[in-house]
């Protein structure tokens, strides 16, 4: 054995020991950790990989950055050939990969090509990072210093990759070997080694050190890194939410005597998965650059947020894994109030724009809500505000103080039979709290109504048996008060045997179709404005030849409707149908669009920070040059209602349901 086999086995030991160490230590982070089942599915879980990690696709929803990422990322992927290589050549340095055949052009090709690409793109990073510096990537001292080093020993893992291979060609008399194409570093080599060089053994072996001390140093350094993701982002991705389940807040045992927390004050309250997004996370800032707080002023980052999981679970497990108990300024403070401040909590939404947009699929919104849980259940610690809203629900069943028994007031006079009444319905319209009780919403219920007659639909309403759904108390904590609607609900659907609901509100209808199920509530849900678009293409709803108002209308997408639930084009669709009605789109609309500010309870919270939320969306809307703004949401509705009035344009542009627009424009 050469010498520079025992020194390289050394080396190996060394740092694949080192590197053990590190990811045991952080498993053992993992494992304080709560129980979450994440391991069911694995076809569909697999099929997730491929498409998000491998694929690359949400990356790719930005186009040029993702671009970037994209090469740099199967690169690497393709470089692991190369790595092997020289690590095998590090216990027997004649050892080559060319017994591959053809197998081996295609990997000698691919590293060349994508070694090329993967320079020109750690360019371009640098160029977005620190030049042209985009705001969601700039951030502390330490992450800018910590980025700048990781570029750079992506560089060096290159470079000293295609200077072994330029050497080693130059070894061979300007010849490739059979099944060796490297077009890029032969040309190369041709150009540095013009002639018999007397130093071309002595650099293979400098660019061979350096690429394994590269390799080897870029890999123990990880762990140390946000760009631990390297680890981290394909588990991650695997052990996502999947389905409908993506859209549902997990269920709280409340009924478990024996415990002592619910939601999250510390990090040993989060599960595996929580912690493991906090590791996951690579602090790209796609999330925040799209949060609607973020956006107007307040102080909620989600990238902050997941990153002081991090750094708290980091923080805070030596100590109970050690069994330490106390230590001044460590175990005496905790995750929410001491890295997590209860204004950050509190101005979330619940959008999902951050879920949507990140590219390792961390779930943002379940630890955040989790959070308010424990202020809510176990501290009692919330806005004023709520005090009435939660007294409602408990008294009212409604989030406002009308009396339960005035639900279905909204239908005197309709001819429109509840299920107690005459239980034989084909669909229960599901008609929620703004819907029965909020005057200016009631004309969308009523709408909705005459359409549905209109059309024959055979269909029946709960009335007074209706209980909120449960929406607004589970996001803004209160698992008790949300659990025990949606049981009482449950409990009345299935008691008339319902099988059908359509509802206009995309609150109810998340909580219908993605969380009722949780408590034993399996129905087919679908929202009116898939109905409505239904109807029409059916031909049992007529339009006008042409619209009697001319009107250039712009569609405001619900969150709920939209990156909760995939409804984009039915509301769209429908309006398109309408002669004379013409259909402009906000910049940011579908997966892009941004929240009215409604969402996660924040329809009954003031904003005290920066812009208002529902403002900063309206001005969007009124800059289309639109008159009508078309909403499916009656939180949606009210905020654009209320923007439209700040900006004194009241008289000029209305917001309208796609209820009501079709209304207008049928026989």
């Amino acid at each position: 054995m050469e010498l520079k086999n025992v020194i390289f086995s050394i080396v190996f030991l060394i740092s694949f020991g080192f590197l053990g160490y590190n990811l045991n230590r952080i498993l053992s982070y993992l494992k304080l950790g709560q129980k979450a089942d994440r391991f069911d599915n694995p076809k569909t879980r697999i099929k997730n990989v491929l498409k998000i990690a491998f694929g690359q696709s949400k990356l790719l929803q930005d186009p040029m950055a993702g671009l970037i990422h994209f090469f740099i990322f199967w690169g690497f992927v393709l470089f692991l050939g190369a790595v092997v290589e020289s690590v095998l050549q590090g216990f027997y340095t004649p050892f080559n990969l060319e017994f591959l055949g053809p197998i081996y052009s295609l990997i000698t090709l691919s590293q060349d090509v994508l070694g090329s690409l993967v320079l020109v793109s750690l360019a371009y990073a640098v160029n977005r990072r620190y030049i042209l510096k985009v705001k969601r990537l700039q951030g502390g001292t330490a992450e800018k210093l910590d980025a700048a080093l990781v570029l750079f020993m992506i560089a060096v893992v290159v470079i000293s990759m295609f200077g072994q291979n330029i050497t080693h060609i130059a070894k061979n008399n300007l010849e490739l070997a059979t099944f060796e194409v490297r077009p890029i570093s032969i040309y190369l080599a041709k150009i540095i080694y013009t002639d018999a060089s007397a130093n071309v053994n002595f650099m293979y072996e400098v660019y061979w050190w350096i690429h394994i001390v590269a390799v080897f140093g870029f890999m123990n350094y990880l762990p140390y890194s946000k760009h631990f993701h390297v680890f981290t982002s394909i588990p991650n991705v695997y052990f996502a939410k999947h389905g409908n389940e993506k859209y549902a807040l997990k269920k709280l045992d409340l009924e478990d005597e024996e415990a002592e927390q619910f939601g999250v004050a510390d990090m040993e309250h989060l599960t595996w998965k929580q912690m493991l997004d906090g590791f996951s996370c690579t602090e790209c800032g796609r999330c925040t650059a799209v949060c609607p707080a973020a956006n107007t002023g307040k102080l909620l980052s989600p990238r902050k947020i997941i990153v002081d999981i991090r750094k708290r679970t980091e923080q805070k497990s030596p100590y109970l894994l050690k069994g330490i108990e106390e230590q001044a300024g460590i175990l005496d403070k905790t995750l929410v109030h001491d890295f997590i401040s209860d204004e950050e909590l509190w101005a979330c939404t619940t959008c999902n724009a951050c879920v949507y947009e990140c590219p390792v699929t961390i779930e943002h919104v379940d630890s955040i809500v989790d959070m308010r849980r424990n202020l809510v259940l176990m501290e009692s610690e919330f806005p004023p505000e709520l005090n009435t809203v939660f007294k409602n629900l408990e008294t009212n069943f409604t989030p406002w103080a009308f009396n339960a028994q005035d639900r279905a007031n909204w239908a005197e006079g309709m001819d429109i039979k509840t299920l107690a009444e005459d239980p034989n319905g084909e669909i229960l319209f599901w008609v929620g709290c703004s819907g029965s009780f909020d005057s200016r919403y009631q004309n969308v219920t009523k709408s909705f109504a005459k359409i549905m007659q209109k059309a024959g639909v055979d269909f029946r309403i709960l009335g007074t048996e209706e209980k909120c759904n449960g929406d607004s108390a589970r996001r803004l904590g209160n698992e008790y008060l949300a659990q025990m609607m949606m049981m009482d609900n449950v409990e009345t659907l299935n008691n008339y045997g319902v099988k059908k609901i359509v509802t206009g509100c995309p609150h109810c209808f998340n909580s219908l179709k993605n969380e009722f199920p949780q408590f034993g509530g399996e129905y087919e849900v679908i929202h009116h404005s898939e109905m409505i678009d239904e109807l029409i293409s059916d031909g049992k709803i007529k339009l006008k030849e042409k619209s009697e108002i001319s009107s250039k209308t712009t569609f405001h997408d619900s969150c709920y409707l939209g990156r909760y639930n995939g409804i984009y084009d039915e509301p769209r669709d429908s309006i398109s149908k309408i002669n004379g009605l013409e259909l402009v789109e906000m910049e940011r609309n579908k997966q892009k669009g941004f929240c009215c500010g409604a969402g996660g309870g924040r329809m009954f919270l003031e904003e005290t920070e920066g812009q208002r939320i529902n403002e900063n969306r309206t001005k969007e809307a009124l800059e289309t040059g639109a008159d009508t703004i078309a909403s499916s949401c009656p939180f949606c509705m009210t905020m654009m209602t209320d923007g439209v009035k700040t900006f004194e344009k009241a008289d000029e542009v209305k917001v309208k349901d796609i209820a009501e627009i079709v209304l207008e424009n049928s026989v």
